[in-house]
């Protein structure tokens, strides 16, 4: 059974980095033919897919978001990590890490097969 688990600071100040780190276990995220994502659900708002990392380490990121998104993993530790640069009030949001099989840029839930509980991020002063 694979299990994710996101970890971070709940709290982070307009114009700062948020970090967020996703922690596997019961799998390895260099399996072949999965990616790993970073989601995110605002308040009152649907899901909002960010990036993905996949198997081999290439990433792929929302065009949104992409100049203020950053992915990267620890395969020794079977982590993955999220970078938020420059963040303001609207990334206020529950962000969840998830695993999918070989896709990416999905915000359908069902496209993915395991799921963190996700973890509440307010930015505020």
């Amino acid at each position: 059974q694979v299990q994710l688990q996101e970890s971070g600071p709940g709290l982070v100040k307009p114009s700062q980095t948020l970090s967020l780190t996703c922690t596997v276990s019961g799998g390895s995220i260099t399996t072949n033919d999965y990616y790993w994502s970073w989601i995110r659900q605002p308040p009152g708002k649907g899901l909002e897919w960010m990036g993905s990392i996949t198997y081999s380490g290439s990433t792929y990121y929302s065009p949104s978001l992409k100049s203020r998104t950053s992915i990267s993993r620890d395969t020794s530790k079977n982590q993955f990590t999220l970078q938020l640069t420059s963040v303001t009030p609207e990334d206020t949001a529950v962000y969840y890490c998830a695993r999918s099989p070989v896709l990416y840029g999905s915000v359908r839930y069902s496209d993915y097969d395991y799921w963190g509980q996700g973890t509440q991020v307010l930015v505020s002063s």
